[in-house]
């Protein structure tokens, strides 16, 4: 791709930056901004999260926060005044495609609301396409702006955002000049909004890392620790994870595990770790900034994610932390659920057992951590899985590509 071809100017459309659980769409901007194109980005919601990465912190000075209520109130009238057709024609869509969902309704238009207050910001910047990076609320403004601009919108769809979300997906695919997915699974999974399956082409882009960050570690690791990484939230599977270490305490294997993470879980994850006796075994250590999490990785024998589809439907797609064990050489042991299987092949670079199966998920910790060597042999196939799929300079340029040829396709 040449200069003249990749689109000069971008606007993502997010609902939170600088968002902690968020990095790869940090490292994906990255890489647009190192090859030419001048990426801003609209954030629904004013900042609110203590911890901000170095990274996500560069980028401020291109970001858009809502404005003060007033300010935003106005912009809106003004919009509306001068594009009374577009607004209300958009508006009557939300309304048919969301009255069945009424929160999620009120929730759009104060989404839409946030945009319109940047309005005459955005037309002076005078992006080539609209962005989300997400499949929910961020599409919709993004679709809504692209009808104000008449310009094409694109977006990804990762995990919730589909699984357990309706959010007028059939029309954002429809009306789309791309659609992007992060994993095959998904693509499979998108055709339910479809009238046939496939009759709509999604583009797969790995979520993925910049490896520079990510030191391959062989040596000084902690004999016996396992390692656990995300929100407390019952995607993860932690509560099957600590019935499976009971198991294992009970079978006399030595162990001790480190879980780092914060989310609205964490009182009954620490009560359940209390009856299960594992007190002494298990620390929860709450959220820590990457490089203590880099630095975990690096320490410890295994990493193991015990991820769950839970009864609404919600999955992960692929676990970031996942990828970033793997590029760290930590083996890893997972689940048969969502995306997980194309990064980890069951038996070459990981182990991969049922879901809300604690005797198999023991018997697979069990089994590496007696095996020094199959850890080994599985790091090294991990990193080079990494090295070949889930590289972020291969992945955005895909994108890259992609956006290319809706501009100038």
């Amino acid at each position: 791709m040449t200069p003249a071809t990749a689109p000069r100017r971008v606007l993502y459309v997010v609902s939170l930056f600088p968002c902690w659980s968020e990095t790869f769409i940090v490292r994906e901007i990255e890489v647009l901004l190192a090859r030419g194109v001048d990426v801003r980005i609209l954030s629904l919601k004013p900042p609110m999260e203590a911890l901000v990465h170095e990274r996500a912190a560069r980028l401020l000075d291109r970001t858009l926060h809502p404005r003060p209520p007033l300010a935003t109130a106005l912009a809106c009238l003004r919009l509306a005044i001068r594009r009374p057709v577009a607004v209300s024609a958009f508006g009557a869509r939300l309304l048919a495609g969301l009255w069945r969902q009424p929160t999620k309704l009120l929730k759009s238009i104060g989404a839409l609301a946030r945009a319109a207050g940047h309005y005459e910001w955005i037309r002076r910047f005078d992006p080539e396409l609209v962005h989300a990076p997400w499949a929910t609320y961020p599409a919709t403004v993004a679709w809504f702006l692209s009808r104000l601009l008449q310009r094409p919108f694109t977006f990804t769809s990762r995990a919730h955002d589909i699984f357990t979300e309706d959010q007028m997906m059939a029309g954002k695919l429809r009306h789309a000049a791309l659609r992007v997915t992060i994993t095959r699974h998904n693509v499979a999974y998108l055709s339910r909004w479809m009238r046939k399956p496939g009759e709509l082409p999604v583009h797969v882009v790995h979520s993925s890392l910049d490896l520079a960050d990510i030191a391959y570690v062989e040596d000084g690791r902690l004999p016996q620790r396992l390692l656990s990484v995300g929100r407390l939230d019952p995607i993860k599977g932690f509560d099957v994870l600590l019935h499976a270490l009971a198991l294992l305490r009970d079978r006399g294997v030595a162990f001790d595990s480190v879980i780092i993470g914060e989310g609205a879980e964490r009182a009954r994850l620490l009560a359940l770790r209390d009856r299960l006796g594992l007190g002494d075994r298990v620390s929860f250590a709450g959220a820590k900034p990457q490089a203590e999490v880099h630095k975990a990785m690096a320490e410890a024998t295994l990493m193991v994610m015990p991820c769950v589809v839970t009864e609404d439907g919600n999955a992960d797609g692929i676990p970031n932390v996942l990828t970033e064990a793997m590029a760290s050489g930590l083996a890893v042991v997972s689940t048969r659920v969502s995306g997980i299987p194309e990064l980890v092949d069951d038996g070459v670079n990981g182990l991969l057992v049922p879901p809300r199966d604690a005797q198999a998920l023991a018997a697979a910790v069990e089994q590496l951590l007696a095996d020094p060597a199959r850890r080994a042999a599985f790091a090294r196939a991990g990193r080079r899985k990494v090295e070949q799929d889930f590289n972020v300079h291969v992945e955005a340029g895909r994108l890259l590509r992609h956006f290319a040829e809706v501009v100038h396709g």
